[in-house]
This record gives C-alpha cells, structure tokens and sequence, in this order.
C-alpha cells in the first residue's frame, strides 16, 4: 500500500472514530442501556466487518434504528435479554444471507434510493439540532469556523482531512480560551475498560426464546436492509461493485461478536461511511478496521481528552455530511418537472415514512410498495383488446390489474356463435388472468356460443392450460 493511500485510510478512520463516539452515546441513551454498550458495539462491529463485510470502506457500527428496535427489550427485561436477541439476530443474518436475502435488492427502484439518501440527510440534520438549541451563543460561531474549515482548506491542501483540522482547531480554541461549551464529555461517561468476553446471563429455555425472537428478527430484517441500501450507495460513489451476499452474513458475524462482548448490535451507518468514503476519500477495509481500533484507544486511553473535543466541532461534520449526502437534483425544479408524478410520489412516500418512524427500514418498504401499486396502475393501462368480425385481439400484459376489466370487453349477447380470442400479442402473467378468460368462457357459454383461444406463447399457454377450468372448484 501506498505511503498516500495509507495516510488517508488512517487519517479516515481516525476522523470516523472521533464522530462515532457522540453518535454511540446517543444511540446507547436511545435503547436505554449504558453508553458503553454501545460504544464496545461500535468497536466490535467497525473491527469484525472489516474482515467479514462485503463492501470495503463502509463503516457498520451501533446505530439508531438498531436502538429503536431494542429498546422496550432493554426496558421490560434488561440488558442480558437484549444481548441474547443481537447474538440470534446475528445467525437470522447468516441464515438469510444464505437463502439469498441480498438478491432482493435488485427489487428496490431508484426514486426508493433517492428517497432514501434524502431522509437519510435529513435524519442526520435533525439529529444535530438539539445540540444547536438551549446552548451558550459561542457554540454558533464555532459551528461557522467548523463549517467553513471543512469547506474551504480542501480547496488549499487534502494532504489531512478538513474535519480533522476543524476537531483539533476547536478543541484547542475552547481550551487555551477556557471557553465553556458542550463537550463529547457531556454526552455521558466514557468506559475506562476493555470490553469482557461471555454469554448473556438468560436462561436458555423456550420462554426466553420467546421473548427474544421477535426483537432478534427485527434486528436482522432492519440491520441487513440499512446495510445493503448502504453498500447500494457507496457503490454508486465510488463506481464500484460490492458483494452483497458476503455483507449479509457478515453482518451477521459481526452482531455475535458484538452481542458476545456486551454491545448492543449495529449495522451499516451511512453517516459515518460518507466522512469515510465521501469526505476522507477512503477506498479499503483498512480504514473500516481503524474506525474501530482508533475508538476503542481513544475512549479507553484517551478518553479525558476526548471528553474535552466540542460538540461544535463534530456538529459541523455531520451538518457536511448531511448536506453531502442529500441528492439536491432530485428536487430541482427542471428535475420534478420532468420525472413522472408515480417516481416522485415514490419518493415523497419513502420520505415521509423514514422521518415519520425515524426508521429507514419502514420508509424503505412504504417506498416499494408504493411502487409497486405506481407501477401496476400504470402497466394496468397498456392492455387493449380490439375487435375484428367475429375474433377479439388482446393486446398487452395479463396480471391481477389488468385483467379485472378484460371480461368487461367483450359482446356476449350479440357476437356470432363462434369466437376466437388471439392472443399472440398478450403475456399471462397470473392466476387472476386465467380466472378472466375462464369467466368470458362461462358467460360466452351461458349464451350457447363458444370460445376458441388461439395465439398463446409457450409460456403462457403451459400457465393456462395447468389452470384453466380449474380456478372455480
């Protein structure tokens, strides 16, 4: 590795580590649990994905929708259940990466990305505005140094990381000032010790499971989908593929070894993967393995001074981020006016549903179902069916939406005797279009005339004939 490559990947993980650690805090008082357990998490997760993970670069650590979904477990039976359920949601993880959970990202369409990526910017703006409420007037002037230090030295030098600069900068102001602001230290108490190896204190009986199961599940269905939308996009930052498949069960390894050393389990932050990738500039698992180590060193060893780093500071680098992360074209008045209402529907759906929830995970599938009715309403309409003597010509893609107005098209009292229906312009796609040409068949038959159904593509007539007749027993 190169002497400039290996300056960047550790000055990377370095800055990731320094914003990982309010963002641990956070998310620990979020689930209800002591702030070290999620900040062993973070180091736990950072340090195992960097070997198991598929998409080098991206950074998994404890995260806020992990938080949400432990924590009335945390609350209604304490920490050691909440343990157990992220070592079982870990083996769902591998269990679905190997029935090929990953291959169902390819059902995700874009507006649900883009849609995504903008909540996604504005879940991290939010999450900065309570630290801009309530606060001595100095924390505004800082933020604007931060600010302008992370946008303006890339443009001299990119030979350190701006927000780096702009950490050490406002730490040493507010100290050699003696200016009084809200510190990391405030956020709550950092761990003066390394993390222990053990099993949860849980009985290992039925009940137990029980208990766990369904927060287990949970924490694999959310995890896997923020991660794989994560990787979806650092894929498409750095025009690079990743393996998917190798990111789902390595998740999954790294919430065991998580849930084994005390954390509250984790997955992909695209926050702090954007500082990584986007920000820093960062390319390989190097940097993913330092996120973890520098925040372990840094709380344990370090952890007075970093108490002392202000919370300006690293407010600053998330508002970056947040403003990086936004797709700003996507609501661009040429943009809107050119992208179909169904896609920006889709988007706004997905939008609404991740800040309604603060869960990117129930956003996500609003947006594809949301989809998925766009989509069907508008193939729906490309069916037609037109007449010529005494034969019909159906045109276009039989599924449920379209073929529940397929019977409505036809004459049955004052056609001939005789009908042909052709089908060698249409697809049957379901059950449901089987049913509509069963029940022209009926009604032609309850006048005395018959049907006679030519034109069939091999698919299509293996799907009716194995159906046909049969649907109404």
């Amino acid at each position: 590795m190169r002497f400039t490559v290996l300056r960047t990947e550790v000055l990377a993980g370095l800055v990731v580590a320094l914003a990982l650690i309010p963002e641990a805090i956070s998310f620990s008082i979020l689930a209800g649990v002591d702030p070290k357990v999620g900040l062993f998490a973070s180091f736990t997760m950072a340090v195992t994905i960097a070997f198991t993970g598929g998409r080098p670069a991206m950074i998994s650590a404890a995260t806020g929708a992990i938080a949400l979904v432990v924590a009335p477990l945390a609350k209604e039976h304490g920490l050691n259940y909440l343990i157990a359920a992220v070592i079982l949601g870990g083996l769902l993880q591998i269990v679905l990466a190997l029935a090929g959970v990953a291959k169902l990202m390819r059902f995700i369409p874009r507006s649900v990305m883009v849609g995504f990526v903008n909540a996604l910017a504005i879940l991290i703006f939010s999450a900065q505005v309570p630290h801009l409420i309530g606060v001595p007037w100095l924390v505004y002037p800082l933020v604007a140094v931060a600010l302008a230090v992370i946008v303006l030295l890339p443009r001299l030098t990119t030979a350190v990381p701006a927000p780096l600069v702009a950490i050490v900068l406002l730490t040493g102001f507010t100290l050699i000032a003696h200016v009084v602001v809200p510190t990391v230290g405030d956020e709550g108490e950092l761990p003066s010790s390394l993390p222990a190896f053990g099993l949860p204190d849980v009985p290992f009986s039925l009940e137990t499971l029980k208990v766990i199961a369904p927060y287990a599940l949970g924490i694999a269905l959310v995890g896997l989908m923020e991660s794989l939308m994560t990787a979806k996009l650092v894929d498409d930052v750095t025009d690079t593929r990743s393996d998917k498949t190798r990111e789902s069960w390595g998740q999954g390894v790294a919430n065991i070894v998580t849930g084994l050393f005390g954390g509250m389990g984790g997955c992909a932050m695209i926050g702090q993967t954007m500082i990584n990738v986007k920000v820093s500039g960062a390319r390989t698992r190097l940097s993913t393995f330092l996120a973890g180590t520098f925040l372990l060193i840094l709380v344990v060893v370090l952890g007075d001074v970093v108490a002392l780093i202000p919370m300006a500071a690293l407010v600053a680098v998330m508002i970056i981020v947040s403003v990086g992360t936004f797709d700003w074209h996507s609501i661009a008045p040429a943009t809107l006016k050119r992208m179909p209402a169904g896609e920006i529907i889709v988007m706004v759906v997905t939008v609404a549903g991740t800040l309604a929830t603060h869960n990117l995970a129930v956003g996500v599938v609003l947006g594809v179902l949301a989809a998925m009715v766009v989509f069907a309403r508008r193939v729906a309409h490309f069916t037609e069916v037109s007449k010529n003597g005494n034969t019909y010509s159906v045109r276009g893609e039989l599924f449920f939406a379209s073929s529940n107005d397929l019977v409505h098209q036809f004459d049955y009292a004052g056609d001939p005797d005789h009908v042909v229906i052709d089908m060698s312009g249409a697809h049957i796609w379901d059950a449901s279009s089987v049913a509509a040409l069963d029940a022209i068949n009926t009604k032609y038959a309850a006048h005395g005339k018959n049907v006679e159904i030519v034109g069939l593509n091999e698919a299509s007539a293996n799907f009716h004939g194995n159906l046909a007749g049969r649907l109404n027993a």
